[in-house]
């Protein structure tokens, strides 16, 4: 009985350590966020929609509007498509839409289904300027949003460039992801540990940061934004709807009409078997689809800028 009292005893020592701990972290975490947020102001336009304020990232003087789409997760979209939009903004307009909880967006407790998302997307573009019809680059899940977006308003999309996008068949063979993980990383981010984290874990989840297409003051809002909009409570919300937004799509016919042009990436940095083949299959229904295999990461844009920029350039000339 003494031992069991006694481990009982150091049980709960520590767990009071570690929420005086967690407490503390939190608090300086809150501060810091108040600091970045002055140091490091939106860089675009802040507009409201559905009583939330979006951030969309506009440059460029071209005829054309490019629209960026960012992936699942992917906290901060205006510096992470960088890379690509810098390599097109001297010949089109370009503009990253951040949804609820990315970026400097605010976050939300909307549903994630498509129409809302969509209809934020739409609204936001509206209320920053911009006027269609739209070039779409969407990154990895945001793949569903720009097909479906062609499905119900074709007249707003003059072509879909996928950057290793989701179709309704990649969802169905993506791996499910662990709800337990995903909500303990919500809770690490919101209490602001990963302040903490050792250099080199930052450079391997975020590659980007080394990049020489950001500069310094890039670099520490890349940062910056991190911290404040990794693994939000919107992201959580995106993964349950995930399989009934595919389903949306799917219950849509095909825009066969909108040309598309996907750069696929080999699959395996998610270890997904049939990956090329779902998204090279989606494109085989179209009236004109056409596909590159890249061999590089499901970010492909990211290390493969040139390729896409050039072929992007002669893809959308050759529909003029």
């Amino acid at each position: 009985m003494g031992i069991l009292k006694t481990l009982g005893m150091l049980t709960l020592v520590a767990l009071a350590v570690v929420a005086v701990l967690l407490t503390a972290s939190t608090i300086h975490h809150t501060k810091q966020l108040e600091t970045e947020a002055k140091e490091f102001p939106p860089p675009g336009t802040m507009v409201e929609v559905n009583g939330n304020t979006l951030h969309v990232y506009t440059e460029g003087d071209g005829d054309t509007t490019l629209v960026f789409l960012a992936g699942h997760g992917t906290s901060n979209p205006t510096l992470d498509f960088k890379p690509l939009w810098g390599r097109l903004v001297d010949e089109y307009r370009i503009a990253v839409v951040e949804r609820s909880g990315y970026g400097w967006s605010e976050t939300s407790k909307s549903p994630r289904d498509l129409d809302t998302m969509l209809e934020e997307t739409r609204r936001a573009l509206e209320l920053s300027g911009e006027q269609g019809p739209y070039v779409l680059f969407p990154h990895s899940m945001s793949g569903l949003e720009a097909i479906y977006w062609a499905q119900k308003h074709p007249d707003e999309v003059r072509a879909i460039i996928g950057l290793d996008p989701c179709t309704p068949g990649a969802v169905d063979i993506l791996p499910e992801p662990s709800k337990v993980q995903l909500y303990v990383m919500y809770l690490v981010s919101r209490a602001g540990i990963s302040r903490y984290m050792p250099d080199t874990d930052v450079g391997s989840i975020l590659p980007l940061i080394g990049s020489e297409d950001l500069t310094e003051e890039d670099r520490q809002r890349y940062l910056a934004v991190f911290y404040r909009s990794a693994f939000t409570g919107d992201m959580l919300r995106e993964v349950e709807y995930l399989k009934a937004n595919a389903k949306a799509v799917t219950d849509n016919a095909a825009p066969i009409r909108t040309p598309m042009y996907f750069f696929i990436s080999d699959g395996q940095e998610a270890n997904v078997s049939g990956w090329r083949g779902a998204l090279s299959g989606y494109l085989s229904k179209l009236d004109l689809g056409e596909y590159m295999e890249l061999a590089t990461g499901h970010y492909v844009h990211h290390e493969k800028a040139d390729i896409i920029a050039e072929e992007a350039k002669a893809f959308l000339g050759d529909l003029d």
